[in-house]
């Protein structure tokens, strides 16, 4: 089977720095728990692709069209494709009080938010402290280990995916998917009724379901409540 641009796909991959063979992403659980990156409430499972449209690293995006499901493929990045190359004028020393100032109590690999971009804090000594603002990957070549585990054929397979993509928490067969003359109605599971940001993964849903299948022209999101039986009163 080959796969083609605009395939989805479900992909398992775990990524690490070449240099130092340290893992900095999986999605894989039990891979992510060995390696001290597990993080409570992340969701590990295979993640739907959709070849072509940049929803990972160009090189790697690339490379499913040479790939076959079920066989794990090993996909080498050059830093100038990942992160691009460290620039030493983004590495800068800065007065340790500023950060305290800011209630940042700074230790050695922490992210911050310093003049309004992201840095990495290297080392701190004789009141000042070293940020690197570059990116953490900068300069590292990167080492993908993907396995594509299956391809969505059907577009109920297709939808119920772009769903679960935006709203993780509830598995993908527990939303209720009905087509009827280019409207989509979704039927919410329960647990994500009161969710923070439901809305916002609601609109992104339907954006994405409009982007790949332009033939659905409205997209309906349905909450039932279900009402508990009153108890029967005996005589």
């Amino acid at each position: 089977m080959v796969l083609q641009k605009g395939d989805f796909i479900l992909v398992e991959y775990t990524a690490k720095v070449k240099e130092t063979n340290e893992v900095f992403d999986t999605t894989n659980e039990e891979t992510a728990k060995k390696e001290h990156l597990h993080k409570e409430g992340e969701i590990y499972e295979p993640r739907l692709i959709v070849v072509g449209e940049g929803w990972m690293l160009k090189t790697l995006d690339e490379s499913f069209t040479t790939m076959e499901p079920g066989k794990t493929a090993t996909v080498e990045i050059s830093p100038d494709k990942a992160f691009g190359a460290r620039d030493p004028e983004k590495v800068k020393r800065v007065p340790l009080k500023q950060l305290v100032a800011k209630g940042i109590n700074p230790v050695i690999g922490m992210r911050i938010e310093y003049g309004g971009k992201n840095a990495s804090i290297r080392s701190i000594g004789a009141g000042r402290v070293l940020l690197d603002f570059n990116a953490p990957l900068a300069g590292k070549t990167l080492v993908y280990d993907v396995t594509v585990i299956k391809k969505l054929e059907t577009k109920e397979e297709k939808v119920a995916a772009l769903v679960h993509r935006r709203i993780p928490v509830a598995e993908a067969a527990k939303f209720k998917l009905a087509f009827e003359e280019g409207i989509l109605t979704v039927e919410m599971p329960e647990e994500t009724f009161y969710l923070e940001g439901v809305q916002v993964a609601k609109r992104g849903v339907a954006v994405d379901v409009q982007k790949f299948f332009p033939d659905i022209v409205a997209v309906k999101f349905v909450e039932v409540f279900k009402v508990e039986p009153k108890p029967e009163v005996k005589a």
